[in-house]
């Protein structure tokens, strides 16, 4: 299956119109500080875009995407140090952006990214875990698993330890995987349920599992970028390795049964004829994403690619609005939960959260998969 040929307009547009104008304190993809009015700071939002310039500058080789990434990096960037940035808040969020500073370090070689990289590994040293060892998702959040942790920060995990010549961290991230996949994965589905509560007390834990109750896209989707982005980290002799590739062949297998007829998928996957339940695009991009690259690396065979492309090419098609900036349609702005807003994880609550145009969760999904899908034409 090839790719829609509109992509390429649609890439190079996003590129040249939103991407590159952006300034890092007001950038034109951040729907959630024009919405809540927030300050700019260090923020996994801007880092998953940053990160697709890179993966862009590594397919096309134009030093306009390099340069963009490092500049706005060093906004937040103070003598090494990242001083919106608090560990103390151990939010695995905030580990996200620490992926392109160690690719800026590889590139460049200054300090300061290496002591910035320093201080996002020091609150992974002190991070906060459950009595089975997982991370924390936040402080805010204790005693809780959230899936999308797992894209946030055990890549950067698995990728500082280069650095050092030390996998020590390997089995680390083996035991919190085996956890997540024993405690979250869905017997009947092969799906994982959004989040886990240790103690059991919070309104969307179930008293018995301690389960969210529904399981929502993005944070599948984000879950499964995280293992092929390991896939593409770990060595292939590692039982890491082993464990990430079973994991990410399995949930994507697991994710292809619930595809629309078009290859999209639903905010709420296992019930797409659910009254209010819609594509979401986020999800559904994250989904190709992951697809296309576990069959670039040799992990899941050629029908998954198919779904891959399929998924992203109707993205394309039917929720992309061609205009001087393309206006991406269907993205769940954000879901979490419990918190001052009560987020019970019900049905209800994934399906009333709100729906926004062009916000980063969408966009950089859809050039993460289509950077991907170009380093597949030229294998």
């Amino acid at each position: 299956m090839e790719i829609n040929i509109l992509a390429d307009k649609i890439v190079e547009s996003y590129i040249k119109n939103l991407v590159l104008p952006s300034e890092p304190a007001f950038p034109m993809w951040n729907m959630e500080n024009f919405i809540f009015r927030k300050k700019p700071k260090w923020n996994y939002i801007d880092s998953c875009i940053i990160k697709s310039v890179l993966m862009l500058y590594e397919i096309t080789g134009n030093t306009r995407l390099f340069d963009y990434a490092v500049n706005f990096t060093d906004f937040y960037i103070e003598d090494g140090n990242i001083p919106t940035m608090n560990i103390y808040d151990f939010n695995l969020d905030n580990v996200n952006g620490g992926k392109n500073l160690l690719y800026i370090f590889k590139k460049t070689g200054f300090e300061r990214y290496h002591y910035a990289i320093e201080k996002i590994h020091s609150q992974l040293e002190r991070q906060p875990r459950l009595e089975n060892g997982n991370f924390w998702h936040k402080a805010v959040y204790p005693y809780q698993i959230w899936l999308d942790g797992i894209y946030m920060a055990m890549p950067f995990m698995a990728e500082y330890s280069e650095l050092y010549d030390d996998t020590s961290v390997y089995n680390d991230i083996y035991i919190q995987l085996e956890n997540v996949r024993k405690i979250m994965r869905d017997g009947k589905t092969g799906l994982y349920f959004h989040g886990y509560d240790e103690t059991r007390s919070q309104c969307w834990a179930n008293s018995e599992t301690g389960l969210s109750s529904e399981f929502w896209l993005r944070s599948i989707g984000w879950f499964c970028a995280g293992l092929a982005d390991l896939c593409g980290i770990v060595p292939e002799n590692e039982k890491l390795h082993s464990l990430c590739a079973d994991m990410l062949d399995d949930v994507i297998h697991s994710l292809s049964v619930f595809v629309n007829s078009d290859g999209t998928l639903c905010q709420l996957p296992a019930k797409p004829h659910v009254s209010g339940n819609y594509t979401e695009t986020s999800g559904t991009l994250l989904f190709a994403y992951s697809a296309v690259k576990a069959v670039n690396l040799g992990i899941s065979e050629n029908s998954i690619l198919n779904a891959g492309i399929k998924a992203f090419n109707s993205v394309t098609e039917k929720y992309i609005i061609s205009e001087d900036i393309p206006v991406l349609k269907n993205i769940c702005l954000m879901a979490g939960l419990g918190g001052n807003n009560l987020r019970d994880s019900s049905e209800k609550y994934y399906l009333n959260e709100k729906i926004v145009k062009n916000d980063a969760k969408g966009i950089a999904p859809y050039l993460m998969a289509y950077a991907e899908i170009k380093k597949r034409q030229s294998l």
